[in-house]
């Protein structure tokens, strides 16, 4: 009894000095990660603060070569400056918040439409004059009686020249690729037809440009997406930012952390991403895109700025949607040049 009485006070002071020694694990440990996220704040801010320094002076300076020009011959150097600031913002979509994209984007899309606005002052149409002899297109609207459309506008591409790894000028082939335990920073997908692309595992910016007929499977991508040029293909997509410009009759199913973009489209619907293979939950966790944000259906539309749904895309309907697509590691296929 009397040994018990010795050490019951010894345990009392030894359990609250523990537990204050817990507190103070806990409140060092809170502290080093406020600092971490700090320093992760301060970083991207640092991050954006430079991109906005840089395109702020570019597009200063081609607003006032747009207002001071008057001479034509002039006009191709403003397009590349113009040209030359998107890139900038492809290139640093992915380290930057979502609005800035927007805004950036949309202040290029102003630029451009400046630049028309200029160059049909500056140079002049043809004059109009009658002529006696019907041209051939006259006569086919006589012969048919019908009033013809006119002639769609060439799409003038800004899209970045890149010497990445990737498939091009391949027409009817299936194309694979396995990212992971690689090093590539970029890949690229151009001038294909009637192809079909798997892609497994993460890439850091994925760019896309003249493809038809194609369906493009492709696993997560940690900064942005650029596509430019398509036409009736499918495309199974996940990023944080996507970009698609000169789209038509093409269907996308999305996972995107920011509203998706799209210029100069018509005929494309939307629906949720729909991918499957071996590993696949890991990549999307260390891409920062195994949330599901709904985004794939909130599509902003630069050329159709009503308050009403654009008429240019839609969300696809379930009973037409793809189901699950279950990609297998499949090497006996082409590999990326």
């Amino acid at each position: 009894m009397e040994d018990e009485e010795n050490t019951q006070p010894h345990q009392i002071p030894d359990q609250s000095l523990q537990k204050k020694h817990q507190l103070m694990l806990e409140r060092l440990s809170n502290r080093h990660q406020t600092r971490l996220e700090t320093r992760k704040v301060d970083s991207l801010d640092s991050s954006t603060s430079a991109f906005l320094s840089r395109f702020n002076d570019s597009k200063n300076s081609i607003t006032s070569h747009l207002q001071t020009t008057t001479d034509p011959s002039r006009l191709p150097d403003i397009s590349a400056s113009i040209s030359a600031l998107e890139k900038l913002v492809a290139e640093n979509s992915y380290s930057l918040p979502s609005y800035e994209v927007r805004s950036s984007l949309k202040t290029i899309s102003d630029l451009k439409q400046n630049l028309e606005n200029l160059s049909a002052q500056l140079i002049p149409k043809k004059k109009f004059a009658f002529k006696n002899k019907p041209t051939k297109t006259q006569t086919q609207i006589r012969q048919n009686d019908v009033i013809s459309e006119p002639n769609e506008t060439k799409p003038t591409s800004n899209f970045p020249v890149r010497e990445s790894p990737g498939f091009r000028d391949k027409q009817n082939q299936v194309l694979f690729r396995d990212f992971k335990g690689s090093e590539i920073g970029e890949f690229t997908l151009a001038g294909l037809d009637s192809c079909e692309v798997r892609l497994l595992g993460c890439v850091n910016a994925l760019f896309v440009n003249k493809l038809k007929g194609c369906k493009i499977y492709a696993g997560p991508v940690t900064g942005s997406i650029l596509i430019e040029e398509v036409e009736d293909c499918v495309l199974v997509l996940a990023s944080h930012q996507i970009r698609i410009h000169f789209a038509k009759s093409c269907d996308f199913y999305l996972r995107v952390r920011s509203r998706p973009i799209i210029e100069d489209c018509n005929g494309i619907r939307f629906g949720p991403y729909c991918l499957k293979y071996e590993g696949i939950e890991e990549d999307l966790e260390a891409a920062g895109l195994s949330e599901e944000t709904g985004n794939w259906g909130n599509v902003d539309d630069f050329k159709w700025l009503r308050a009403v749904q654009s008429p240019n895309w839609s969300v696809l309907p379930e009973d037409e949607r793809l189901g699950t697509v279950e990609l297998a590691d499949l090497r006996c296929v082409n590999v990326a040049s």
